[in-house]
């Protein structure tokens, strides 16, 4: 999938949930514990609000910046599929 495919104007609520379930593999038996936190943070893009990008950069910014808080438990989930 491309970004042009992600953005929110080219996806329905239904499909945007798809996209995050299967970014952090909670649609895989294999994929257990993955924070709340992380499946929260996509909350904006789901209901429409902020595109991927834009809640992955200011999760980046906050991860370099140090703030332990917005740092992902260590997993294979395939959280870097965005």
């Amino acid at each position: 999938m491309n970004n042009e495919e992600l953005l929110i104007r080219n996806t329905t609520v239904a499909q945007r949930v798809k996209i995050v379930n299967e970014a952090l593999g909670l649609d895989s038996v294999d994929c257990e514990g993955v924070p709340q936190s992380m499946i929260d943070m996509y909350d904006d893009y789901i209901n429409g609000k902020k595109e991927i990008a834009e809640i992955n950069a200011s999760f980046k910014t906050e991860y370099v910046m140090g703030d332990d808080s917005a740092r992902p438990e260590k997993g294979g989930c395939g959280m870097g599929m965005f």
